[in-house]
């Protein structure tokens, strides 16, 4: 069976509990057996890997840079695009569906190319936009991206 592939947006710079948030999303998700995309880097997307990494899971990031030096060293499989934001779309291409956390305009950049390719998006704590399914927690937002994939 084809494993699922969940993006995870986020800022790369966040407080404590968003940080505390993303970590334990990618543990879910790991535990799940969910192949994790993210931009590679740090914040949100460093949690959310090292949540993936502790769990036995598979992160891939997918980053801005034509160098995979920048990636954080949870990262299972680092993808060096040169694309700078553009990257974004990569991500969005990527995966079935999607949970954003926090974040600032890449991650609405993220959350809208998700969207308009018709694939759901979660959000935790994020931009409160038309087609982004709002939930409270780390376990609703596994569950729920989950189901509708």
């Amino acid at each position: 069976m084809k494993k699922q592939r969940i993006a995870v947006f986020g800022g790369s710079k966040c407080t404590d509990d968003v940080l505390k948030t993303s970590y334990e999303v990618g543990r879910l998700l790991a535990k799940n057996d969910v192949i994790v995309y993210c931009g590679g880097r740090s914040g949100v997307m460093e949690s959310v890997s090292q949540g993936v990494s502790e769990a036995g899971g598979t992160v891939i990031g997918i980053l801005p840079d034509s160098s995979c030096d920048s990636s954080n060293k949870y990262i299972s499989i680092s993808v060096a695009t040169g694309f700078g934001q553009g990257r974004n779309i990569i991500i969005a291409n990527s995966v079935e569906g999607a949970i954003a956390i926090d974040g600032a305009y890449g991650t609405l950049s993220e959350i809208a190319h998700t969207l308009s390719q018709g694939k759901p998006v979660v959000g935790l704590g994020t931009w409160d936009i038309r087609g982004v399914i709002q939930v409270s927690t780390p376990e609703e937002a596994v569950e729920t991206v989950l189901s509708l994939i």
